[in-house]
């Protein structure tokens, strides 16, 4: 099962290097990272996604916790909350090509951010399923270069991960 991990973490040099250490040393994957400071500039903010189930979820939790760097955390993915992701999508926009992705980026609330004579730059945020849909219909023949933020997440309500 897909987990999202959202950890307030110290912000410090060498922090994100022990968290993906821990999940090196277990042989667990991180499917997408994230990380940016918060509010206060002493913490960042850290979404990780991993698959995995309960079992190795909590194992990979009780270890999270035991890192010096990490203030709190919390398996988002088990309550109801808002996930995004960010992609800019490089796509050959030549002749008949050009109109068909101006509809597609409208079709998927996307924005052309960069127009040349022969590529457009498109702009999709949404969750995985709407961002590979959109990579698929476009075609995998019309893509240049695809980057991805990775997901990032939030919990819906008034609980919230803070000190």
């Amino acid at each position: 099962m897909r987990h999202i991990i959202s950890i307030l973490i110290e912000n410090e040099s060498g922090a994100l290097s022990r968290v993906s250490g821990l999940f090196s040393a277990r042989g667990y994957n991180i499917e997408s990272l994230t990380v940016a400071p918060t509010q206060d500039p002493s913490l960042s903010r850290m979404t990780l996604v991993t698959l995995g189930s309960d079992d190795i979820i909590e194992q990979i939790t009780k270890q999270l916790n035991k890192l010096i760097d990490v203030v709190k955390l919390i398996d988002i993915s088990e309550s109801s909350h808002i996930e995004r992701e960010l992609m800019l999508v490089k796509v050959r926009a030549t002749n008949g090509l050009r109109e068909e992705v101006k509809r597609l980026t409208d079709i998927f609330r996307g924005n052309i951010l960069d127009v040349t004579s022969s590529t457009y730059v498109v702009e999709v945020t949404g969750e995985k399923s709407k961002l590979d849909a959109f990579i698929q219909t476009v075609g995998e023949d019309n893509i240049i270069e695809v980057v991805r933020s990775g997901a990032t997440g939030i919990l819906r309500g008034e609980r919230g991960l803070s000190l």
